[in-house]
């Protein structure tokens, strides 16, 4: 038989301090001097003691878990519905989340929800009492349950609206994003005849980005045509098609199309070719996000940049700061984004990156 392993008795024995000054030490209560929070942290590495989840939640009141919960990607006779790399950029928000619950010594509990939202509402409620608060992201609820589910736990909204009073909401400025697009097609395009590709109807973030850019290009002087709004699904098979029916109506086409995302971008410009259609030089596609792989599309792609690791780093921080101190949270939290240049929308090389929104991404955002 090996050895058991230590407990909280051994560290305080180590250590020369009580087991309720162990227990203090461990959630970082500040009644705890320094020098004997250093000595017990001391003898827990000794010992290769790791703390009880259970047991600091019975100290602290805490559970010391997260819940994210994201919308499941739907399976149909065993293949997605939706293209992997939408699902890369979930997972890299989730990343994000993870490491920085684990630097603050929470662990993080995955969800997933489908698009029925009663069904959503009742499998989340299931979630709250196993987590300190729930960390949601675009298109799980409706603000209506999203103010029903704060009632009962702290909520942080990824992407939402900002509209609703009893949550905290993490987004980027997709106004001035894209501004900082309109601004470049106009000014060093000459463009005013434009189009956009949107997401899906029911997300904030979607909506958001086609106010910003159809009122910025009218702001600038340019005009987005009505038949020139296409509505899409954040894929690429929802781009593709979107496109393929603005052609089918046989009218002109604008100068440009800016997107939603980039995997809208990759459908529509995929609909283009097979027309004979060719971006840059008969047609400006730009799209939004900055995946890993935009760089090396034909051609690379003009995009915005955002962080989706900071965006769930950023989250994660919210929620603790709202279980620390209800009262004192910050109602929206904007983080910046940047404008990536690139050969789609007829620069002849790649000038990435052209310019910041609001400062660096790694600066983590203003709040409202």
């Amino acid at each position: 038989m090996g050895e058991s392993p230590a407990t909280i008795y051994d560290v305080a024995t180590l250590a020369g301090v009580s087991i309720a000054t162990v227990s203090r030490a461990i959630n970082a209560i500040d009644s705890v001097r320094p020098s004997t929070r250093d000595r017990v942290l001391a003898a827990m590495e000794q010992l290769e003691f790791v703390p009880n989840s259970v047991a600091r939640g019975l100290s602290s009141g805490k559970h010391w878990i997260l819940g994210l919960v994201f919308m499941r990607a739907s399976v149909e006779s065993g293949v997605l519905g939706v293209e992997e790399a939408s699902l890369l950029y979930t997972d890299i928000v989730i990343r994000g989340a993870e490491s920085r619950a684990a630097e603050l010594g929470y662990s993080l509990l995955l969800s997933s929800s489908d698009d029925t939202h009663p069904s959503n509402m009742s499998s989340i409620l299931n979630l709250t009492g196993a987590v300190d608060g729930l960390i949601l992201l675009d298109r799980v609820l409706k603000d209506d349950d999203v103010a029903s589910l704060a009632k009962k736990t702290p909520v942080v909204l990824l992407s939402g609206s900002g509209e609703c009073p009893t949550a905290v909401t993490v987004r980027v400025d997709n106004e001035q994003a894209m501004r900082s697009l309109a601004e470049h097609l106009v000014e060093a395009h000459d463009i005013t005849q434009v189009g956009f590709v949107t997401g899906s109807n029911e997300s904030p973030d979607s909506v958001a980005r086609t106010l910003a850019f159809t009122t910025a290009i009218t702001e600038l002087g340019g005009q987005v045509n009505a038949c020139d709004v296409l509505v899409s699904d954040w894929t690429s098979a929802g781009g593709e098609s979107a496109m393929q029916a603005r052609l089918e109506r046989g009218e002109p086409l604008p100068q440009a199309f800016a997107c939603a995302n980039d995997q809208t971008a990759v459908g529509v410009i995929y609909a283009l070719n097979a027309r004979g259609i060719k971006v840059p030089d008969d047609i400006v596609v730009t799209g939004f996000d900055d995946i890993t792989l935009t760089r090396y599309f034909n051609p690379p792609l003009t995009t915005i940049r955002q962080s989706g690791s900071i965006l769930g780093e950023v989250a994660v921080d919210a929620l603790v700061a709202l279980l620390d101190d209800p009262d004192g949270a910050k109602a929206t939290i904007v983080l910046p984004t940047q404008l990536v240049v690139r050969a789609s929308c007829g620069c002849a090389k790649d000038l990435e990156p052209a310019r910041l929104a609001q400062g660096e991404l790694a600066n983590a955002g203003g709040a409202t």
